[in-house]
């Protein structure tokens, strides 16, 4: 398939903005996901990447793709290719985000890039997102976008150790209710992530894909929850897969001023790696 970068790179500098209110209820839903303690009373701190749950692209049903994907286009750029995941991203927390009050999304385009990968061209997609609430700056994030053929998941895997375990490591059973749920929270109808006849049938996936947003969330309150207290920035990429056929771990150590954190399912490689620094 044929990806016109020049056309693309046209994209960089789009900008869009986005508002939503933080709700009780939404905590409410967001906690109870993903199992967390804490009341939701206006004026209270929200919890950590709430802000991925809000004001999210709103795509008409008949507007979607066999995929459950809105159609290429829009504020994204269209690149042709058909598989479309979070690669990684870093964020920067300057603020907390107060339950109650209106949090706006300041996002641009910032790059567009075009390489070769072991299973055809991989096009990424570098995003800036500035989250502001009250006239205060909350957090700065960049978030990686890439977009592949459609070819059997990652290609032929090449031979991997299995992950090690963490100084702190705690376990996740990814049920198809959590991965519904978070679907649920984000307004993500990507239907790897929910439809197991698809992603099996389809995709050829071995079963439903865990978000790469929800591992990020994991790691970041585990590491919060470890230290004590928010960390000032979390970087993060993600390596491999995880599915719902297997638990997977939260993993951290001490790094410096910081933590090393990953995911890995068991006897299985890294799957996401992090780094938090206060």
């Amino acid at each position: 398939m044929t990806v016109d970068i020049d056309y693309l790179r046209e994209w960089i500098g789009r900008g869009e903005r986005k508002s939503e209110r933080v709700t009780q209820a939404l905590v409410e839903r967001f906690n109870a996901t993903l199992d967390l303690d804490g009341d939701a009373r206006d004026g209270d701190a929200a919890p950590l990447l709430i802000h991925l749950c809000l004001a999210p692209p709103a795509a008409p049903t008949a507007s979607l793709g066999v995929d459950g994907h809105p159609a290429r286009g829009g504020f994204l750029p269209p690149v042709p290719l058909p598989r479309r995941m979070w690669a990684g991203g870093a964020f920067a927390f300057h603020d907390a985000i107060r339950v109650g009050k209106q949090v706006t999304r300041i996002s641009t385009i910032r790059d567009v890039t075009l390489k070769e990968g072991r299973t055809g061209p991989l096009c990424f997609v570098t995003v800036d997102h500035r989250i502001e609430s009250d006239d205060r700056l909350v957090i700065e994030e960049r978030q990686d976008i890439v977009y592949r053929n459609a070819d059997a998941p990652g290609g032929t895997p090449k031979p991997v150790e299995p992950a090690a375990r963490g100084m702190h490591s705690t376990p996740v059973t990814p049920t198809p209710p959590l991965l519904f749920r978070y679907s649920a929270l984000t307004f993500n109808g990507h239907r790897i992530h929910y439809d197991q006849p698809y992603v099996t049938g389809e995709e050829g996936y071995p079963g439903l894909v865990v978000h790469g947003p929800l591992q990020a969330t994991q790691l970041v309150q585990f590491a919060a929850k470890l230290r004590g207290s928010s960390p000032a920035r979390f970087d993060f990429r993600s390596l491999s897969p995880l599915y719902d056929t297997a638990d997977y771990t939260l993993n951290a150590e001490t790094d410096g001023d910081g933590l090393r954190l990953w995911t890995a399912r068991v006897d299985g490689p890294v799957a996401m790696e992090a780094r938090a620094t206060w």
